[in-house]
């Protein structure tokens, strides 16, 4: 009888090795997968962009329609500074009668989205042009461009 209690005390239980070794296994899987949790996240994020984008397009156009040249200000548009969910930062750099130039610039976590932390849109003599990069020069090259527009 007692030696099948030792028995019973000795198998009970996870050894120190395979405790560690499933850490090490859950690890490696993480490692696999965050990085394309990441990248989910900042295209879920750019769509708020995106979004407030279209909402200042449209709002300028309504502004344009009434005034001989399109706001200078979001103020006069009465759109807000920050995207919906507070993503991205939105401005105008430069307007007249014949278009405009609005700036997304990514805050908080979105700063991580290192390919596309600015979105650009230009509205000059009705042609629209989507522009973006990782800094004020949206430099990035058509297929980068496209990726950071595409939600």
């Amino acid at each position: 009888m007692r030696m099948q209690q030792a028995r019973v005390r000795h198998s009970a239980g996870f050894t120190l090795i395979e405790t560690m070794i499933t850490v090490a296994i859950a690890g490696i899987l993480s490692s696999i997968a965050y990085p394309s949790y990441v990248g989910v996240m900042n295209k879920a994020r750019r769509f708020d962009a995106v979004a407030a984008m279209m909402s200042l397009r449209m709002a300028q156009e309504r502004h344009r329609a009434n005034d001989t040249q399109y706001a200078s200000g979001l103020a006069q548009i009465r759109v807000p500074t920050l995207s919906p969910a507070q993503h991205y930062t939105l401005s105008i750099k430069s307007s007249d009668a014949r278009g405009y130039v609005a700036v997304a610039i990514a805050t908080g976590a979105q700063q991580g989205d290192a390919r596309c932390r600015y979105l650009q849109l230009t509205v000059h003599d009705h042609l629209v042009t989507k522009a973006s990069g990782g800094d004020a020069g949206v430099s990035n090259g058509p297929a980068e461009n496209k990726q950071c527009w595409r939600v």
